[in-house]
């Protein structure tokens, strides 16, 4: 006879989430006082995204929010996490807010409360106004002491009813994609902006922590959520160890030393020395962005592997973060991406949900005491309705079965990990990769846009409700 199989059991006060963002999802891009963000101008010029789709419309949740909520509340879920776009809300990035684009997010967190389903709010997932892009945008200090305006206008308009906030998300892609690569909006490629932009994120995280500190009940939580790389050497040898390292402090240590340490790595500053001099973190920057956090969120879809390049290179990098001449990796042209082997999804990323145990337990001794949260992790598969209509994906299935079972190895292993939010809830834009690459737990007709959840939707459903993991095979 077979072992029995022990149950994949969590905590009974686990929360189980899925995740968007505004700009991916909402559409209505010119109503009710919204003006463009970086990501309007960015997907409407010629040659930045597939096809040269935009997220105009997107799959219009600003106008189907009601039946989103009412569609996360049949399959179980008790969380989600959303972004509010900041251009919906003050559209030039300074002033008073907009009343109406403030109430479509108070519609939205009552909506959620109504069905016992605990909001998220996100304050940033890349939608700079593109007024303070003009203005200079995230390498400019200024857009810093902006966002902790905007961070406290919504902190006073929504602090009463949510209770978990996240300052930045990913500010590596925000940093690197968007000022390095030029893949992400805005699109510029310039190795020193880059650097300057990720400093003037941390300092944005810091003075958006202390905003929110002064507008929100201390009851609520406020974190932030990384990309942190799971960096791993192609071997032992000291070349490959001094590649990782490298990558290592451009990936992670560039955020996590300042907001959780208060200090950037040496090395950091070492490796970039040719390209900036630094001289724009100024002498109480590092105080004001170690505030204290109440919880970590974590991003997690992929190792990386590197290796010491046998020579400067240039062009193009295997790193899984787009196709670019420009790398969003300054000071690092002597190392070399490599692919890990194993199955992948339509990304490219190799699945390995290894990575994601290794990563809950560096933060777990990086940052003891901080409760963490995975706040995105999911795949994009080609998914395509059978001819009634319905959505297999037992691909996501198992997807979501090995890495959820990672969580769960590391909870037992005694990460403070409590809770989990899918990447996504419904297929959507995929910024550069525009409609092409779909991530969601429900299908979404991009003619009609009707939802329909696919089997991996049905199956984490059922994980919500019970906590406890279906088999891999199960829908």
């Amino acid at each position: 006879m077979p072992e029995p199989v022990t149950p994949v059991t969590f905590p009974p006060a686990f929360l189980w989430g899925a995740a968007t963002s505004a700009y991916q999802i909402e559409g209505a891009v010119r109503e009710d006082g919204r003006t463009p963000s970086i990501w309007d101008t960015f997907s409407h010029t010629p040659g930045r995204t597939a096809g040269g789709e935009h997220g105009d419309i997107a799959v219009d949740h600003y106008h189907r929010y009601r039946d989103d909520v009412a569609l996360m509340a049949d399959l179980g879920l008790t969380a989600y996490r959303f972004s509010v776009s900041w251009s919906r809300v003050q559209p030039t990035g300074r002033g008073p807010a907009v009343q109406v684009g403030l109430d479509f997010y108070r519609r939205l967190v009552d909506e959620l409360l109504a069905v016992g389903i605990k909001p998220a709010l996100t304050l940033y997932h890349w939608d700079l106004p593109q007024e303070l892009e003009d203005a200079g945008g995230w390498p400019e200090r200024d857009t810093a002491y902006r966002f902790a305006e905007y961070a406290q206008i919504v902190g006073e308009a929504l602090g009463d009813r949510v209770e978990q906030w996240i300052t930045l998300n990913e500010p590596w892609c925000s940093a690197f994609l968007g000022y390095g690569s030029g893949v992400h909006a805005p699109g510029r490629t310039d190795a020193a902006a880059s650097l300057r932009a990720a400093h003037h994120l941390n300092l944005a995280h810091g003075l958006a922590t202390s905003a929110l500190r002064s507008a929100i009940p201390a009851r609520n939580s406020i974190a932030v959520s990384l990309n942190s790389s799971v960096v791993r050497p192609a071997s032992q040898s000291p070349a490959d160890l001094a590649a990782a390292r490298k990558i290592d402090d451009l990936a992670n240590g560039v955020f996590h030393g300042p907001m959780l340490h208060g200090s950037y790595p040496q090395s950091l500053f070492d490796a970039t020395r040719s390209i900036t001099d630094w001289s724009y973190v100024l002498d109480n920057d590092l105080t004001l962005i170690h505030q204290p956090l109440d919880a970590l969120g974590l991003n997690y879809y992929t190792p990386t592997l590197v290796e010491a390049a046998a020579s400067a290179s240039a062009g193009p990098r295997a790193d899984g973060h787009g196709a670019s001449a420009h790398s969003p990796w300054p000071g690092a042209d002597d190392v070399a991406f490599l692919q890990t082997p194993g199955e992948r999804t339509e990304m490219g990323w190799t699945i390995d949900p290894t990575g994601l145990y290794d990563l809950i337990m560096r933060y777990t001794r990086e940052a003891p005491g901080l409760p963490l949260y995975v706040t995105e992790n999911g795949a994009a598969y080609d998914d395509k309705p059978d001819p009634e209509g319905r959505v297999h994906d037992p691909e996501r299935i198992a997807y979501l079965h090995g890495h959820l079972s990672a969580v769960r190895r590391a909870i037992a292993d005694g990460a403070d990990v409590r809770g989990y939010y899918l990447w996504s809830l419904m297929d959507n834009f995929e910024w550069a990769y525009g409609y092409e690459k779909r991530f969601g737990a429900v299908y979404v007709d991009y003619a009609t846009l009707e939802r329909t959840p696919k089997s991996s939707a049905r199956w984490y459903g059922e994980a919500a409700r019970t906590g406890v993991l279906p088999t891999a095979g199960e829908a």
